[in-house]
Parts: C-alpha cells; sequence; structure tokens
C-alpha cells in the first residue's frame, strides 16, 4: 500500500512540476513580449526603422493573451500537486520548539493528532472544490480571453486534491499506528526525539 501511495503522490508531483516549469517559460515570453513590443514601439523604432519594427510586430511580438489566466490555473493544480508528496514525507513547515522538549512517544501523539487535523482540512478543502467546480459547470462560466471553461482548472486541481486526500488519510492512519505502536513507519522531515 505504501508503494502505491508514493508513486501517486510522485507522479502528481511530477505533473504539478512539469506544469510550472510549462508555467515558467509562459511567463517569460509573455514578458518578453511585452517588451519587445514596448521597445518597437518606442519613437526612435517609429521614426528610424518603421519597417522593420513594424514587420517584427506584424510577426505578432506581443504579450501572450489569456496567460494570466493560464498562470491562475497552473499554479492552483500545482499547488494541489505538491500537497499529497509534501504530506507523506512530513515535509509541511512545523514548529518544535515546545514540542522538542517531550519524549518520542508524546511526539508521536502529536504528529498523529496534527495528521488527523489536517487530512481533515485537507478532505473539507477538495470537498468544497468540488463544490465549486460543480457550479462553474452548471453555470457555464468561461475565461475573459482565452474562453475555456472555468470548471477545467477546478477539475485538474479535484483530481490532484483527489490524490491528496487519499496521502492525507492514509497518513493520518499511518501515524496513528506509529503512536500506538511507538515505532516509525513513514518518513518524516523532521529530527526523532
Amino acid at each position: 500500500m505504501h508503494r502505491l501511495i508514493q508513486s501517486l503522490a510522485r507522479l502528481t508531483a511530477l505533473a504539478g512540476g512539469i506544469v510550472l516549469l510549462l508555467l515558467i517559460v509562459l511567463t517569460t515570453v509573455s514578458i518578453a513580449g511585452r517588451s519587445l513590443s514596448k521597445f518597437l514601439h518606442a519613437d526612435f523604432f517609429d521614426r528610424a526603422l518603421t519597417g522593420l519594427a513594424q514587420w517584427v510586430l506584424d510577426l505578432g511580438v506581443g504579450e501572450i493573451n489569456g496567460s494570466y489566466e493560464l498562470l491562475e490555473a497552473g499554479v492552483a493544480f500545482a499547488i494541489f500537486s505538491f500537497l499529497p508528496i509534501c504530506q507523506l514525507y512530513g515535509s509541511h513547515a512545523t514548529v518544535d520548539i515546545f514540542t522538542s522538549f517531550l519524549s518520542r512517544r508524546s511526539n508521536r501523539w502529536i504528529a498523529a493528532f496534527w495528521e488527523i487535523v489536517l487530512a481533515a482540512v485537507i478532505l473539507l478543502i477538495i470537498n468544497q472544490l468540488y463544490g465549486g467546480m460543480e457550479r462553474y459547470i452548471r453555470n457555464g462560466q468561461t475565461t475573459l480571453f482565452l474562453q475555456f471553461p472555468v470548471w477545467w482548472a477546478y477539475a485538474a486541481s479535484f483530481a490532484a486534491g483527489v490524490v491528496a486526500c487519499i496521502t492525507a488519510v492514509y497518513c493520518a492512519l499511518m501515524r496513528l499506528i506509529e503512536a500506538v505502536q511507538d515505532r516509525k513507519i513513514l518518513p518524516s522531515e523532521h529530527a526523532e526525539h
């Protein structure tokens, strides 16, 4: 079971990473195009190199229309895609100033408690995401520039969120077993005390 959860988490994180890289390229090209377009519209190019500037502008140099829409949808997907791997490896931010003085067994019970709370929160967030996706499917809203249905972004995030839910429930169960049996099962970023 652990290998299946680990594979799902890694594949989801890989998909999120690929989307994030594509968004970086998209944003870079869009900003470079917008800057070049402004540069070619400068007075010097309008007067001295009118033909060349117009020829380059006619090629379509400029900001990529809808890049903000793609960025918004892609970043949401990437965030939900990285949740499972963070959950599985206990890589969420923690503050252990107070718990560092407690026994290993006490820390395991605290970790189990917070893992259960985090699983409940992730389940709640994904449930709300699903409700939002249903609303956008029903009302048929599309994005302003690209005119793609808004629910597509919700669906992509929801798919990654389902993996996050599965991972969160699995991790909560494993942390509870760790606390009961006082043994380490899941990997963890923080040091054992």
